[in-house]
């Protein structure tokens, strides 16, 4: 999936800092509501992924109870994001 095209779908722009607090938060709520509707696996966690740098994610134990391999995905992505936080990029 590509972002610019998943921002425009669902924020109605490419270019996020262009939205307003009120605009912000209706694109939110629409992403909330194709990612519950979203049945593709790889879709589904492409959502969620968009939905988790936005801050806005469920759990993955909530995101994907019924779905055992996307739900170790996300934790997964999840340890990944937070040693990059804590520790920064890895040496070259």
């Amino acid at each position: 999936m590509d972002l610019e095209a998943l921002l425009l779908h669902f924020f109605g722009t490419d270019d996020p800092g262009k939205l307003t607090v009120a605009d912000f938060a209706q694109g939110v709520e629409r992403l909330k509501i194709g990612f519950g509707v979203e049945r593709e696996p790889g879709r589904r966690f492409a959502l969620w992924t968009l939905l988790e740098g936005l801050g806005e994610a469920p759990l993955p134990a909530e995101a994907f109870a019924e779905e055992p391999a996307l739900k170790a995905a996300a934790e997964d992505y999840l340890k990944a994001a937070f040693r990059l936080e804590r520790f920064g990029e890895p040496e070259a």
